[in-house]
């Protein structure tokens, strides 16, 4: 790991950035150019003091899944990323199974759809980034399968009306049926069939009936704690490849769900449980 040049990299990836190109509010003015450190930290994950060490010299080896939030937070390119793991001692993401990186072309259109629930996720699931908007709607799950919590997860489709819940489950089954034989040397999709098989029986009778689907555009229904149902549009935008998909939910302005939609970019992340 090299330390002074991890620092020096990081240092001028965030100081390159303004807070409107990661979703963030810019807020009074400011003295110096770029994000700030705690905003860099916001952004990965990890506390203020942990990413400060890093700048300073005295950070202790970033794990993987460290060293890919950080490249998704300072909107690194593939280049960007895979120096960014030989500058840590980490070897880059290995080209052709599936990668957690995402795009900064990617993540800047995320960030620009600040009223609409959006999200970018893997074809077999893997949550990659979320802006505000899909964070208030279905809560954050950056870092987490779909498809494995939708399973084994207590309370992942209460979201969901119960109606939909085997149509749902049909669709992620038959997706991911057909991701694993598109890349069948890919071990990320080729564990999570395994653990999914031994862990639910749901699971096991979908794979054996072989169905194979791909996400497409479609209304989705939400039953939203805060501000009630919600009929939403779904669309789905591929990447290069077609490894990566970019999820916007909208609603049809006029309606009742467009009211409530606007509402919780209102809300937002509010917590309005009345307090004991």
């Amino acid at each position: 790991m090299d330390r002074t040049e991890l620092a020096d990299f990081l240092r001028r990836a965030r100081t390159r950035l303004a807070p409107s190109d990661v979703g963030l509010n810019t807020g009074p003015r400011r003295r110096t150019p770029g994000l700030r450190r705690e905003e860099v930290a916001q952004l990965t994950g990890m506390s203020t003091d942990y990413y400060t060490r890093l700048e300073q010299r005295r950070g202790s080896h970033p794990s993987r899944q460290m060293l890919a939030a950080l490249a998704r937070a300072l909107r690194l390119t593939d280049v960007e990323r895979d120096h960014l793991f030989h500058l840590a001692g980490q070897e880059p993401p290995r080209p052709g199974g599936s990668s957690d990186h995402v795009r900064p072309g990617l993540l800047l259109i995320l960030d620009r759809l600040h009223d609409l629930p959006a999200s970018v996720l893997s074809d077999w699931g893997q949550m990659l980034a979320q802006n505000t908007m899909s964070v208030a709607l279905t809560g954050d799950h950056v870092g987490a399968n779909m498809i494995r919590r939708w399973f084994i997860v207590p309370g992942a489709r209460d979201l969901a009306p119960t109606e939909n819940h085997e149509e749902h489950a049909r669709a992620h089954v038959a997706s991911l049926r057909a991701v694993t034989a598109a890349r069948p040397d890919d071990p990320g999709p080729a564990a999570l069939v395994a653990e999914l098989r031994a862990a639910s029986n749901e699971f096991e009778e979908l794979w054996e009936s072989h169905d194979v689907v791909v996400r497409r555009p479609s209304p989705k229904r939400f039953l939203h704690p805060m501000v009630g149902v919600l009929d939403l549009d779904c669309e789905v935008l591929l990447s290069d490849g077609h490894s990566q998909q970019l999820v916007v939910h909208s609603a049809r302005p006029g309606t009742e769900t467009y009211q409530r939609l606007e509402l919780l970019r209102v809300v937002g992340l509010q917590d309005l449980t009345p307090s004991s």
